[in-house]
């Protein structure tokens, strides 16, 4: 992970032009994205797709010859999708275009303006401050060109076509926790699963640019997610050390936020109901789709201190908390699938066990094995009309470890699927 964070960090990424693409084609060295191309000017839902932005050169130079806010230094001191300038002016006219953060006045901000014409710098507050009166030379050397926006997406099919769809945007410069995370994530995530030998769902990762890509995506596949989806994720902000918040989706019930919050019944978390602003999980639970998409985060967005600074940077994130979410990622995706609905072939009193070797020996009441326990909650609940995550929620029991139970029983015949 730390080498394609390295890699990926100096490029300067925005919805849409060459950094984007670059980056898209790093990350194609992990998964084998098929692309999906929608060209500037073509309408999507109440939205239009912009020209891409090509940034080469951007700086301002105060009265005595010192350089400030160069793009060349830090991609975030040019605000995203400004237009091209050269020109002179006085310093109360520049600082109309200038951005800094007076509470938090050593970071450099984090600023767009995607769909104005308009540009600006972002610089740190202290030196915003320290800005000589007189006049200034202000260059962007910036295009704006008939292109198009990619959406990458790989399938990895699994024994039934219902879906779980992964959804990691990558259009941020140079922020690690807010960007830079969820796409590292995602593609280990593809990586582990694709060395699965079985999978039970069909897997669909998907990136693109934050909200623009996920409504072009929608424009393509909405019909075919409502059809379906039977979970869905979007991963971002899971690099920062920090107790696990998993954000429901509009649904606030479906099968993917039951089954993470169970799973992170055993972890420190916090769970957060739908709202509607955030990431693309608003484009995905938009009322003509409402898919039942949710967003399993650490740190998030919005709630650390660096967000959306040039303070989320290397320093701020963990690869090794990266690899744990790829593995929770990875147990929540699998427990979707394990989401059965059981009937018992013996339902007709409790089942004869120490026949069959599933009872153990001198096992009394108050020193039951917590897989006994299991079995149990199991066998009297496999009635056809409970799924596995109802039983997990009634019992209070490890959802994981009623699935392990309920393939033991079902290779000893006393379960079969009922769905």
């Amino acid at each position: 992970m730390e080498h394609y964070f390295d890699r990926l960090w100096p490029i300067c990424r925005s919805i849409a032009g060459p950094g984007y693409r670059k980056s898209l084609e790093i990350l194609g060295e992990l998964v084998p994205f098929e692309k999906l191309t929608f060209e500037s000017g073509a309408p999507v839902f109440d939205w239009t797709v912009p020209n891409e932005w090509i940034p080469r050169e951007a700086f301002f130079i105060d009265p005595h010859g010192q350089k400030h806010a160069d793009f060349r230094t830090n991609n975030l001191h040019l605000v995203g999708y400004s237009v091209a300038v050269d020109a002179r002016m006085p310093l109360s006219e520049l600082r109309r275009h200038l951005h800094s953060l007076p509470d938090n006045p050593a970071a450099i901000p984090y600023r767009t303006s995607y769909y104005d014409a308009d540009w600006g710098f972002c610089l740190a507050h202290d030196e915003l401050r320290a800005l000589p009166e007189g006049e200034y030379r202000v260059v962007v050397n910036a295009e704006h060109r008939q292109g198009s926006i990619e959406v990458a997406e790989a399938v990895l099919e699994g024994e039934s076509a219902d879906e779980i769809l992964i959804w990691t945007y990558l259009c941020h410069p140079s922020m690690a926790n807010n960007e830079l995370s969820g796409p590292l994530v995602t593609a280990f995530l593809y990586e582990k699963l694709a060395a699965q030998q079985r999978r039970a769902l069909t897997y669909r990762f998907a990136i693109g640019p934050e909200t623009i890509g996920s409504l072009c995506y929608l424009s393509a596949r909405g019909a075919h997610l409502k059809a379906k989806l039977k979970a869905g994720f979007v991963v971002t902000c899971v690099g920062v050390d920090a107790p696990f918040t998993y954000k429901r989706s509009r649904m606030g019930d479906s099968v993917g936020d039951r089954v993470a919050e169970l799973l992170l019944r055993e972890l420190d978390h916090v769970i957060e109901p739908f709202v509607p602003f955030g990431s693309d999980e608003r484009q995905f639970c938009s009322p003509g789709f409402n898919l039942p998409v949710g967003s399993l985060m650490t740190a998030m967005y919005g709630r650390f201190a660096e967000y959306h600074t040039s303070l989320d940077d290397k320093a701020a994130i963990s690869f090794r908390v990266m690899g744990n979410v790829v593995d929770l990622y990875a147990r929540v995706i699998k427990a979707i699938g394990d989401d059965i609905t059981w009937k018992s072939n013996v339902p007709y009193g409790e089942p004869f066990l120490r026949k069959r070797r599933m009872f153990p020996a001198g096992a009394t009441l108050t020193q039951m094995p917590p897989e006994h326990c299991a079995l149990m909650w199991l066998l009297n609940l496999a009635d056809g009309c409970h799924r596995l995550i109802d039983i997990a929620e009634r019992s209070g029991l490890s959802y994981e470890l009623l699935a392990e139970v309920a393939d033991d029983a079902h290779r000893a015949g006393l379960i079969s699927r009922a769905d």
